[in-house]
């Protein structure tokens, strides 16, 4: 059985650097990409040194000709692409509101959290195509469920909830094709983002993704889960 391979965006440090460590672990050649290039490296050598098959990648999810050289890299490297995780995110504007905004808090978050994500999948979806158990995660939040939302996070809690949009989109037109596309909520975790007076570890929150990650063919698509639970849009 040819080994699996995921990319995982955001990934040297905090979520999306443990997604990579976990998935690694369970037998996954992983790209980690970012856009430090000498702290991506500095992560990759690490986990290589525990004898894990991971690979640093320079990767600017805004910029389109960044996301061309990984595809390349990977196509001639592994041939397909069997995990997606959508995990680069920035601005948690928290204090902030709608009322007086800042637009380029906004227009930042939206790029990244957002359009970025968008611009991975469409550009490596060719790739993912290629797998016979083809995963998309889209790393959201509760700031970005319409039922749970509350006040003060209005560019990060918009860009994830356009972010959902995008998975129950791609889902519903990729079901055919069995890839299955899903949103992860981590829950509130000690990163640089959530802080330090989160509840919950780096290794809870990453399990949750790893979960969406790992599904069996007949798992679920176009869903919201938070720890392998359905939770509200």
């Amino acid at each position: 059985m040819k080994k699996q391979t995921a990319l995982v965006t955001g990934a040297y440090r905090g979520l999306g650097l443990e997604t990579a460590k976990q998935l690694a672990e369970k037998g996954y050649s992983v790209v980690l990409t970012g856009r430090n290039t000498e702290k991506g490296k500095l992560a990759a050598q690490k986990m290589q040194s525990q004898n894990l098959d991971v690979h640093f990648h320079f990767m600017d999810v805004n910029n389109l000709g960044s996301i061309e050289t990984v595809k390349d890299f990977i196509e001639k490297k592994f041939g397909k692409l069997d995990v997606l995780v959508n995990n680069a995110g920035i601005h948690y504007d928290q204090g902030h509101k709608a009322t007086k905004p800042n637009w380029k808090i906004i227009s930042e978050a939206t790029n990244t959290n957002f359009l970025g994500a968008w611009k991975v999948v469409a550009t490596l979806l060719e790739l993912i195509q290629k797998s016979e158990h083809g995963r998309i995660v889209n790393v959201s939040s509760g700031a970005g469920s319409l039922q749970d939302m509350t006040p003060g996070t209005p560019a990060y809690s918009a860009s994830k909830a356009a972010m959902n949009v995008l998975t129950i989109q791609l889902a519903s037109e990729l079901k055919q094709e069995g890839i299955l596309v899903n949103s992860v909520c981590p829950g509130w975790v000690r990163t640089d983002m959530g802080g330090g007076a989160a509840p919950r570890s780096v290794e809870e929150g990453a399990s949750g993704i790893v979960w969406a990650a790992t599904l069996e063919d007949d798992g679920p698509t176009g869903g919201f889960f938070r720890d392998g639970k359905e939770i509200k849009w």
